[in-house]
Parts: structure tokens; C-alpha cells; sequence
């Protein structure tokens, strides 16, 4: 257990009944927030997501992340919560979250949301279990290219620890519905690595509630821009899909581009040429151009309140 922000809701919730919790609040390395001899920065799990927030550093040279961050919860919650634990936090889906619902994720026969009340499930990816992925930080962290370090027991049983893109650590429902991450039982999340900085980047969350409250629709945008051209993108979508979502096709169109309110709703366009909404979240489609756009231009320094 990290914060305990997450677990202690499932258990109450009576969705895990734990035998052993292992804390990790003494364990000593995970709690630190370090620069890197490349130049980056070196997040310990353990770091409180409050810290990354207000962390001059990340909030001068990780914009982003440091917007994904302010936007969790509500300070009690950043105050408690980990960087760790919100990468790992499970789904939101209320059919998931209720004992009297036995849906595909705990190994039930069923996925309640695709005929049921799925106002806030998944506009892309959405079979056999149209879950969003829960992280704002997750979506920002995704789009700087960060790595998830993961420490467990090794083969001989000395520890083992594993440096693996933030791509790579989410799980498709399509592949294995019953968990959302790589991690074994036996595995930590330790760290999160960062290269380079990029200031050229932005977050931008929708949110019924301003406070205690997860996502609508959100993106994250990093730009590698010379002048006033983008040489390169890297967009991720948040709250549309059970993994944070790339957004490849608005990516590619924004490679040669100057950005500008045009631009940045052409991309945001093609981000969600490919959304399948379901019965009751259409409007999901919406919002999650909105936060691309908006998100694009914030990035770039364009103010989107004039278009």
C-alpha cells in the first residue's frame, strides 16, 4: 500500500479482501524527486502527488505534468495520494466498484456497462470491457515518453528491477481483462524516469466537479518545435479509453505545421475521427476534441480563449 487512496475504497467497497498489506511508506528510495546525469528527472513512487504539483522544477520544465497533477482529487487526496498508487489505482466503472456486480473484470461472465449505464466508460477501445483508465498523471507521464521502473523479486530471488516505456506498463482489456498494469503480485512500481525537458508541452482536463473528481475528457501535449513550426508531437488522450489514448493521426498531421487555432482543431479533429461512442457517452467525443485543441494551443503559447 502507497497513499491507500485507492485500496481503501475497493476494500470498503468489498471488491478486494486483502489476507496481507504490505506498506511502503518505510521503504527506503521511493520518495525522492531527482535529476538524472541525462538531464532528466527521477520521480520516486512514493512521491505524493501534491509534491509533483508543486515542484519548481517539473512545473517549469514538465508543464504538464505538473497540470495533471494539480488537477487530482482534491488537496486532501494529492496530499495522500502517490505517484505510484495513481498510475495503479483500479477502474472507476460503478459496475465494477459494486459487490453485487460479478462484471468481466472479477472474473464474472458479463460486462454491465455495454447495455447499461456507460455515460462515463470509453469512446475508443471499448471492447469487452469499456473502462477509462482512471490517471490524469498517467496521460502527461505517457505523452513525455517516461519510463515506469518496476522492482520484484528475480529469478534467484534477489531483486530485479525493470525499466519499461509508460506504453508498455498498461494492459488492453482485449488482451487481459482482468487487470489494468504488468505488475505480478509480488512487483512495486519504484520510480518514474523522465529524459530531456520540454517546456513546449500542456495538459488540459474537463471535469463535471472542479474538485474531487476524475476526468471527462483530458490530453496531454508535448511539442519539439523550432520557431514556430512543430518538428514533432506527441499527444495522449485521457478519460476515452481503458489505456491512456495516442492520438497518431493528430500527431502526424501537426508534423510541418505552424500552429494556430485552425491547426490545433484540424488535429483535434483527426484525435477523434476513430471514437466509437456508446449509447449514453457520445458527448465524450466532444469534450475530447476540446481538450486536444485547447491542450495543442497551450502548448504551443497560441491563447485559445480568442477562437
Amino acid at each position: 500500500m502507497a497513499g491507500g487512496m485507492d485500496l481503501i475504497g475497493l476494500m470498503k467497497n468489498y471488491v478486494l479482501q486483502p489476507d496481507v498489506i504490505v506498506a511502503l511508506g518505510d521503504v527506503g528510495g521511493l520518495s525522492q524527486i531527482e535529476a538524472t546525469d541525462d538531464g532528466g528527472l527521477r520521480i520516486g513512487a512514493m512521491v505524493t502527488i501534491a509534491d509533483i504539483a508543486a515542484d519548481d522544477h517539473i512545473r517549469t520544465n514538465y508543464p504538464a505534468l505538473a497540470a495533471a497533477a494539480a488537477a487530482v482529487g482534491t488537496p486532501q487526496i494529492r496530499n495522500r495520494g502517490t505517484i505510484g498508487g495513481n498510475l495503479c489505482q483500479r477502474p472507476r466503472c460503478w459496475y465494477f466498484r459494486s459487490e453485487y456486480y460479478d462484471c468481466l473484470r472479477k472474473e464474472g461472465s458479463a460486462c454491465f456497462a455495454v447495455d447499461g449505464d456507460n455515460r462515463y466508460h470509453a469512446i475508443f477501445d471499448t471492447a469487452p470491457c469499456p473502462i477509462v483508465h482512471p490517471s490524469n498523471v498517467a496521460v502527461a507521464l505517457q505523452a513525455y515518453g517516461a519510463n515506469v521502473v518496476v522492482a520484484g523479486p528475480g529469478a534467484d530471488g534477489a531483486l530485479s528491477v525493470e525499466s519499461m516505456a509508460m506504453g508498455d506498463f498498461f494492459v488492453r482489456p482485449a488482451n487481459n481483462v482482468h487487470q489494468e498494469n504488468v505488475l505480478y503480485h509480488d512487483q512495486i512500481v519504484a520510480a518514474i524516469e523522465l529524459t530531456g525537458t520540454t517546456a513546449n508541452s500542456a495538459s488540459y482536463t474537463i471535469k463535471h466537479k472542479q474538485s474531487h473528481d476524475w476526468p471527462l475528457a483530458m490530453a496531454s501535449v508535448v511539442l519539439d518545435m523550432n520557431g514556430d513550426t512543430v518538428n514533432s508531437a506527441n499527444i495522449v488522450m485521457g478519460a476515452v479509453a481503458p489505456i491512456p489514448w495516442r492520438a497518431e493521426g493528430a500527431e502526424q498531421y501537426l508534423v510541418g505545421q505552424t500552429v494556430t487555432i485552425g491547426s490545433a482543431e484540424e488535429a483535434a479533429d483527426r484525435a477523434v475521427a476513430d471514437a466509437e461512442p456508446m449509447e449514453h457517452n457520445a458527448y465524450k467525443v466532444r469534450l475530447a476534441r476540446t481538450a486536444v485543441k485547447r491542450a495543442i494551443l497551450e502548448a504551443a503559447g497560441v491563447d485559445w480563449t480568442t477562437g
